[in-house]
């Protein structure tokens, strides 16, 4: 059984250079361990998922110019997430706002190629399976 993931859990993407904090909106109305649980619609750039320091994907558009500009050498570029698809597979059993309940095994993809994973719940009193 994984953990049930919230507010102030702490993420990471592949291509990030730093740690992030998930941002969860308290629109659900539902808490774990006093702070807002997450749902696999938690997904939203700069919304909810904030931006991991540097980006050193070559798919980034901004990250491609500057890697070409310094003629091929990979030159990392400030982190904006692109996320349009939720979470997946979050917990199907337990519903948080009609939908499935986030919790730490889940991933998200950046539209440039990186996995956003899930290193600390934010919490680790509830478990969902």
């Amino acid at each position: 059984m994984g953990m049930c993931v919230c507010m102030g859990a702490m993420t990471m993407c592949s291509f990030g250079a730093a740690p992030s904090s998930l941002m969860v909106l308290p629109t659900n109305k539902t808490l774990t361990g006093a702070v807002p649980a997450a749902n696999i619609m938690d997904n939203k750039p700069m919304v909810n998922v904030l931006p991991f320091g540097m980006c050193m994907s070559p798919s980034n558009p901004t990250v491609a110019a500057a890697t070409a500009a310094a003629l091929g050498v990979l030159t990392p570029m400030p982190c904006i997430p692109v996320t349009a698809a939720p979470w997946v597979p979050g917990s199907p059993t337990v519903l948080i706002g009609n939908m499935p309940t986030l919790n730490n095994s889940s991933k998200l993809m950046c539209n440039w190629g990186g996995v956003i994973q899930i290193t600390v719940p934010g919490q680790f009193q509830v478990m969902v399976p």
